[in-house]
């Protein structure tokens, strides 16, 4: 099984930057699309950004222009760099993950982390 861990949430005014990364943490697998995802009060989950194994990478409507994901494959991590937030970026900010046993052609399995909270104050 994989674990995520996350980091670089927390507080900011309108207008700010903030930088989450998410390290994919387990040994004998390999890494698919990596992505992000938020969830707010009273709202479904939803895709933010998503990158693949080929680097070719997706956006929400929203956060394009803004947001831009990257992924570091030796380090397997993934990071979403966010700039000129907004208060309706405000979310539990969700890292994941596909994976699949080395040597595998197994189906991708899916990880995810923790949770990072990002507040943006106008």
């Amino acid at each position: 099984q994989v674990q995520l861990v996350e980091s670089g949430g927390g507080s900011v005014q309108a207008g700010g930057s903030l930088r989450l990364s998410c390290a994919a943490i387990g040994s004998t697998f390999s890494i698919g699309a990596m992505g992000w995802y938020r969830q707010a009060p009273g709202k479904q989950r939803e895709l933010v950004a998503r990158i693949t194994d080929g680097g070719n990478t997706n956006y929400v409507d929203s956060v394009k222009g803004r947001f831009t994901i990257s992924r570091d494959i030796a380090k397997r991590t993934v990071y979403l760099q966010m700039n000129t937030l907004k208060p309706e970026d405000t979310a539990v900010y969700y890292c994941n993950t596909q994976w699949r046993v080395i040597g595998t052609q197994s189906p991708y399995a899916d990880s995810w982390g923790q949770g990072t909270q990002v507040t943006v104050s106008s």
